[in-house]
């Protein structure tokens, strides 16, 4: 059973911008919050956990990524969410590297 058109995005920068979100945008948001995980607990068991959970997180963000209406806007969100987690990495307890 075919979608119903009136569903389907028609623009096709709109279906770039989704699906580009969809791979990049949520690969990235979820990659970044293992890393914020990792920056302030422990290492190893956060690699551990992330085999998993970052593949069921990046599926949720590229359902997310088309559920919403304009997939510019779901890239500027994944954007300001990658660079929020980015800070919260830069600011992590890097002592270890300290050490070194």
């Amino acid at each position: 059973m075919p979608a119903n058109p009136k569903y389907l995005t028609k623009s096709p920068w709109q279906r770039f911008a989704k699906i580009s979100a969809a791979i990049l945008g949520g690969y990235m948001v979820s990659v970044a919050l293992h890393l914020a995980l990792a920056s302030w607990f422990d290492r190893i068991n956060v690699v551990i956990t992330s085999t998993y959970s970052s593949f069921i997180l990046w599926a949720v963000l590229m359902v997310l990524a088309f559920l919403a209406k304009n997939g510019w806007r779901i890239w500027g969100i994944y954007l300001l969410a990658t660079l929020l987690l980015g800070i919260i990495v830069y600011f992590g307890n890097n002592t270890d590297l300290a050490l070194q």
